[in-house]
């Protein structure tokens, strides 16, 4: 006896199929962007290193390290803060390259009086034109630090201080706690300082090599669940063979409220918005957006161009519409199939990622310097834009079911909220959305079976 497939059977096992990728489809958005495990980074950290590198009477000389070794999601003004908790009643005497935010109460000592006496310090960097007696290597940027990917030559960040009430020996040190990391806000947890192996240094005309006393880490790990309640960008999509625009989803970065929130967004038409502006400060860490049906401080939107016979064209926007914060060092992180292919961009600098080894399906970009590398507050000059121009590879290329259009965007590191897919636009034989139609019509004649089967 053999087995037949009928046209209805084939029917229902594709519609099936498209039924069940439109479910995970649907849950990756709903879950992509509270995840605290990056998968396009996988083992991006902020390593903190904590190297004696001289014994004093009453404690020791250390140079503190900030390596910031994430690919693509960098601390921007107004820059980090670092603070800890001491073992013992440790003091600051002095320090370079950075300071601490509150000096304490230090009435106990006569004389000489520290730099710090708080018990649990917070460190910040010095501003750019620092004098160069108070300046150490990798100091001095304003509490800057540059992502791995974009500017490795500045992904880092340093401060020495001189420790008092401490101990003197590798026996007597006691080891901070509880480390924080502000960058500039929260989304940072670091776990506890562990004692490595000492760090070696290599003189410049690399013949001779010295080593600290002592080296102890500390390594931070981002969330962006962590950082802020609601997202921080969304994506928006168009193509040149739909007049369809989809728009970011409404309240994807929350909803206007004014009941609740008065003033939690600026209608651009406002009389008063540049009183309401300068008020604010610049670059502060709390939004404040224009008014818009998705809320979000930044949109990306990727447009669907050209269609050449050997390759195919795409234009990306990045719009701010946050009042506080100029994004200096903007990157974007885009996920597609066809960057392996990709062939030139015509004004962002940009590096392939390759988080699945040999999947070249990620690419980083960032603005030219001194062109487009700084993202202004919301207003006129709030954008920037590229285009991109991508090779065809006959194997996979297609407009279909919404092939063309990114599976994620990542602005400055966070992940942007994308639209449903059923939203996508769709070629005018309607290939995408029938398919989704006939998934929609599968769930709703399986559901009453599903929910019966479990009754008993």
């Amino acid at each position: 006896m053999g087995f037949f497939s009928s046209p209805s059977s084939r029917f229902f096992s594709d519609s099936l199929n498209q039924a069940v990728l439109v479910a995970f489809l649907i849950s990756c958005t709903f879950f992509a962007s509270s995840e605290a495990y990056d998968a396009l980074d996988p083992n991006g950290n902020i390593t903190i290193r904590w190297d004696i590198m001289s014994w004093t009477p009453d404690g020791y000389v250390a140079t503190v390290t900030i390596f910031n070794f994430q690919k693509y999601r960098h601390i921007q003004a107004p820059g980090w803060s670092l603070g800890w908790t001491w073992a013992k009643k440790e003091v600051i005497w002095s320090m370079l390259g950075g300071q601490t935010t509150e000096q304490g109460d230090c009435s106990r000592f006569k004389g000489n009086t520290p730099h710090c006496c708080k018990k649990t310090p917070t460190v910040v960097d010095l501003l750019p034109g620092t004098p160069y007696n108070q300046q150490i290597a990798n100091c001095c940027k304003g509490g800057v630090i540059s992502s791995f990917v974009q500017d490795p030559t500045n992904a880092a960040a340093a401060f020495q201080l001189s420790v008092g009430a401490a101990g003197t020996s590798n026996k007597t040190v006691r080891l901070p706690k509880n480390f924080t990391l502000k960058a500039p806000g929260p989304g940072y947890t670091c776990g506890p300082a562990k004692i490595v192996r000492p760090t070696k240094f290599t003189t410049q005309d690399k013949r001779r090599t010295t080593q600290a006393l002592m080296t102890w880490n500390v390594t931070c790990t981002y969330s962006q669940f962590l950082a802020q309640r609601t997202p921080s960008c969304c994506v928006s999509l168009s193509s040149f063979y739909n007049d369809t625009i989809v728009s970011c989803p409404t309240c994807a970065c929350g909803c206007q409220n004014n009941a609740t929130q008065p003033g939690g967004c600026v209608d651009p038409n406002s009389p008063h918005l540049a009183s309401v502006v300068s008020g604010s400060g610049r670059n502060n860490i709390n939004p404040l957006v224009q008014c818009t049906s998705h809320m979000c401080p930044v949109r990306v939107h990727w447009h669907v161009k050209v269609n050449y016979k050997e390759y195919w064209r795409v234009k990306v926007t990045i719009t701010n519409f946050n009042y506080n914060m100029n994004y200096s060092q903007w990157n974007l992180v885009i996920q597609h199939p066809n960057f392996d292919n990709l062939t030139q961009s015509f004004s962002f600098n940009y590096n392939f990622l390759t988080p699945y080894a040999s999947i070249n399906d990620t690419a980083m970009m960032w603005g030219l310097k001194f062109y487009n590398d700084l993202l202004m507050q919301a207003g006129p000059s709030g954008n920037v834009q590229s285009e991109l121009l991508f090779r065809k590879d006959a194997s996979t290329f297609t407009f279909e079911k919404g092939w063309a259009f990114p599976r994620r965007i990542y602005f400055n590191g966070d992940n942007c909220v994308m639209p449903p897919p059923d939203a996508y636009p769709w070629l005018p034989n309607g290939g995408f959305q029938q398919g989704l139609s006939r998934a929609s019509l599968v769930v709703s004649l399986l559901l009453p079976l599903v929910l019966l089967y479990r009754q008993y």
